[in-house]
């Protein structure tokens, strides 16, 4: 039962990076925006997060500098793809490598630095439950941060007007333009807030979940944010438990491991990419169940008064 515990921990903690940037991604998708680029916003925003956690000695100020390095790359991106036009996947592809190679670069001075000492934190009295305790009440409050920003994301996009106009001009830009909303600008700040969130999570990698700076640390991560998207069909909901299915089968190679399976190592590394395209195989075979629930406009430029 400790095991288990722990294993639902270490899942729940996984989890929760991918699901602040599925959900970061999931809104810019609402908008009718594909960022492919959130593995590079989320290596940049791994190392100013890290920078400034060793510099400040406060995490917390780690996880606004990996907002704002999201957010500015994502806002770059935005400019070029909704007033330039440019295409969407090409420049998401191009911001990706850029984000790795920047990173590289700007993360060497920082390879041999280590942060102090983790806080502990967990809920007074829950904390002492059996199994559920160690497994759910032990938690960084970034763990759940997550649920409540699945909560409060699915609320705006079905109970708010605002959400509704997100939504509508996801789906129809160009009616949404005729009503008089400014689609461009509704766009960049959906993009912009996607990458905030993607750098939130790229900051929690560095400074919590491992903690420390290792090129390359987001290892696909972002990919599996971006497949995490179409496979919960656009819904916050389903991207946080998605994130929970991917987290736990990460995290279920290392238990293996550590119960001493005899499982070739490479065998279980590969795991949450071989789930990953699993999942996407199935949910691709029916091709009408995608078109319903994806938004219209995904990944089409938007030229108004066309």
């Amino acid at each position: 039962m400790d095991a288990l515990a722990l294993l639902l921990a270490a899942t729940f903690n996984a989890g929760t990076v991918l699901a602040i940037a599925a959900l970061g991604l999931l809104i810019n998708e609402r908008a009718g925006i594909v960022n492919l680029g959130a593995e590079g916003m989320m290596l940049v925003a791994a190392i100013a997060g890290f920078a400034t956690a060793v510099h400040t000695g406060n995490d917390w100020l780690g996880f606004g500098a990996g907002a704002v390095a999201g957010a500015l790359l994502a806002a770059a991106f935005g400019v070029l793809v909704i007033w330039l036009n440019t295409n969407q996947y090409a420049t998401g592809l191009a911001l990706s490598l850029f984000g790795t190679g920047f990173s590289a670069f700007a993360g060497i001075k920082y390879t041999q630095e280590k942060l102090s000492e983790r806080p502990h934190f967990e809920i007074p009295g829950l904390a002492d439950i059996p199994f559920f305790g160690p497994a759910m009440f032990k938690q960084h409050p970034m763990v759940y941060f997550a649920v409540l920003l699945t909560i409060a994301i699915a609320w705006f996009l079905y109970r708010s007007r605002a959400g509704l106009v997100l939504r509508a001009i996801g789906e129809s830009p160009e009616s949404a333009h005729a009503l008089g909303y400014p689609v461009r600008r509704i766009r960049l700040a959906a993009v912009m807030v996607g990458g905030a969130l993607c750098g939130v999570a790229g900051a929690y990698i560095s400074v919590i979940y491992t903690p420390l700076w290792v090129e390359g640390m987001i290892a696909g991560k972002g990919w599996i944010a971006l497949a995490l998207t179409t496979f919960a069909t656009w819904r916050p909901a389903r991207v946080l438990l998605g994130a929970y299915l991917f987290g736990g089968v990460t995290m279920l190679q290392f238990h293996l491991q550590g119960e001493g399976v005899q499982i070739a190592s490479q065998f279980l590394t590969m795991l949450p990419y071989v789930a990953t395209i699993v999942v996407l195989v199935l949910i691709s075979r029916n091709a009408n169940f995608i078109k319903v629930n994806m938004p219209a406009s995904i990944g089409k430029p938007f030229f108004p008064g066309s």
